[in-house]
């Protein structure tokens, strides 16, 4: 293992100063190219519709009066219809780009932040709470920014083109329907607060659920071997009652949204088709709706539906606006978060230790003495105390260290450079990797992706071998740990090889292995850290 490589900054360097992950910041950033095609494509299609309507109307009115329909106003019907639709499949195509875009932009940049992280801030982080919000939130943010901005500018302006349209024929109509725009804006900020609410109990639920999930596939073996599987699934079975119920709390807030924009839209268009048909049967002379010729009632009642269909595409994506503001608080939440505390450790603080350039240096002392922190230090992931004391890469041994899909073989020399087979071969061999039964094929042996169908055992005795076959200095935190008696020989073996031609320092409760060792860095509490030869 190596220390994290630098990486270009987040978007706001302020904000990746302080800590700050902003991730609604960094997502308008990257919709804002696709956002443009979109809103130019649905800004066309909306057009487009208008003008068919027009031509539609205009074939329409003399047919139903058996009177000659010009040739060319069927041509243009036809030829805008078609332009829409050419239109609304690029509008589609612009959003599906854009959130998909900044849904791997969202990701990329979550994946530096997390690569910046100091170790001890990264093992704080919840499982469960990490995969949600690199799986789920950047889909969230990515609707909120892209199709929910597109359908609140598309409630400005395809309203507007539809009033023009209406005006042109009828400004007593279009004064009609706009008079009940401001009562659907005042029941949009009445639902915001509402449906926010909701999004925000929603967001936690999920992310319990996940979190207790994760936690329990961890432990799945012990909870198999306590019985307890009918406890834990009731639990979780809860858990996922309270995140249903969220769900619905918040899509019944949306479907009545939706609903009440419909009921508006229905009787703006009933009261325009009563007044018009009373003008037309001559039973009311109401200005601006008396003395139509047909054509122009049916162009009224066909632009009074788009006038309405942006509040109605709005009231649709409300839902999304919460989801996606809860999203992008719940990855700011986890991204931004402050690191942990460190353990007050003043000895260590004040260590400063010279390494040899080969040899076998054990640091030893209680659970919570401080060695996987001085071990940390040494390899510069926390810069405080000690330095890193290494020009060149580490190997770094443990119970996580990373193991590639493949073969177990490809596992081994993972970051290595090049290796003969044989030399492969001798060192998966002196570890006891080709022996083993549970990972059949030997060096074809076939890994899952993160090494997920390996032992905590398995994978220590990978890194093993690999620092082995790697040239480097090697950082070992606890490597004979759980293992059994002979796997735990074989590991100190290795080592003590290793040693011989480079460092090796070693974080461990093994006495063995500390009595092996050339230096001894003894943590214990006291006055003063031990250091002895």
């Amino acid at each position: 293992m190596k220390p994290p490589a630098a990486s270009a900054p987040v978007p706001d360097p302020a904000a990746a100063a302080s800590g700050r992950f902003q991730s609604l910041a960094a997502a308008g950033k990257l919709a804002k190219s696709g956002l443009r095609r979109l809103l130019a494509a649905q800004i066309a299609r909306t057009a487009l519709r208008l003008g068919f309507a027009a031509t539609a109307a205009m074939s329409a009115g003399p047919l139903v009066m058996h009177e000659p329909v010009d040739p060319w106003l069927v041509a243009a019907t036809i030829a805008l219809l078609s332009a829409a639709c050419i239109a609304g499949f690029a509008a589609d195509r612009a959003q599906a780009s854009a959130e998909t875009a900044v849904s791997t932009g969202l990701r990329e940049l979550a994946a530096r932040r997390l690569d910046e992280m100091p170790a001890r801030q990264l093992q704080s982080l919840s499982v469960g709470s990490l995969i949600v919000s690199m799986q789920r939130h950047p889909e969230a943010v990515a609707a909120l920014v892209v199709d929910h901005r597109a359908a609140s500018a598309m409630m400005a302006a395809g309203p507007l083109l539809a009033a023009t349209a209406l005006f042109l024929v009828s400004w007593q109509a279009a004064l009609l329907v706009i008079c009940l725009t401001p009562v659907m804006i005042l029941f949009f900020a009445l639902v915001g607060d509402a449906i926010r609410r909701r999004a925000d109990a929603q967001e936690r639920a999920f992310g319990r659920l996940a979190g207790q999930f994760a936690d329990r596939i961890r432990t799945l073996p012990t909870i198999l071997a306590n019985h307890a599987t009918e406890t834990e699934e009731a639990k979780l079975a809860r858990r996922l009652e309270a995140y249903a119920g969220n769900t619905m709390g918040v899509l019944r807030i949306a479907f009545v949204n939706a609903g009440i924009i419909d009921f508006f839209a229905s009787l703006s268009i009933a009261i325009l088709a009563v007044f018009l048909g009373l003008g037309h049967l001559k039973l009311a002379m109401i200005p601006g709706f008396s003395d139509l010729a047909l054509w122009q009632s049916l162009f009224i009642l066909m632009i009074a539906p788009e006038y309405f269909a942006p509040f109605r595409r709005f009231s649709e994506q409300y839902h999304a606006k919460a989801e996606g503001l809860a999203a992008a608080a719940a990855l700011d939440r986890l991204l931004g978060a402050e690191p942990a505390a460190a353990m007050t450790l003043p000895a260590l603080d004040r260590l400063r230790l010279t390494l040899p350039a080969k040899g076998l240096v054990a640091i030893v002392g209680p659970s919570g003495s401080g060695k996987s922190t001085l071990l940390r230090r040494l390899a510069g992931l926390e810069p405080r105390g000690c330095a890193s004391q290494f020009a060149d890469r580490i190997a770094w041994v443990s119970t996580d260290s990373y193991v590639p899909e493949g073969t177990l073989a490809e596992a081994i020399v993972w970051n290595t450079g090049a290796v003969g087979r044989c030399r492969l071969e001798e060192a998966a061999g002196a570890i006891g990797l080709l022996d083993d039964t549970l990972l059949p094929g030997g060096l074809e042996a076939r890994l899952d992706k993160g090494g997920a169908n390996l032992s905590g055992g398995q994978r220590l005795r990978i890194a093993v071998a690999r620092a082995q076959l790697s040239g480097r200095a090697v950082l070992a935190d606890e490597p004979t740990a759980k293992l059994d008696r002979e796997t735990a020989e074989a590991v100190r073996r290795m080592l003590l090889t290793i040693s011989r031609s480079r460092l090796v320092v070693a974080a461990t409760h093994d006495r063995d292995l500390a009595d092996a060792a050339d230096l001894t860095v003894d943590l214990t509490p006291g006055d003063a850290i031990e250091v002895a030869a």
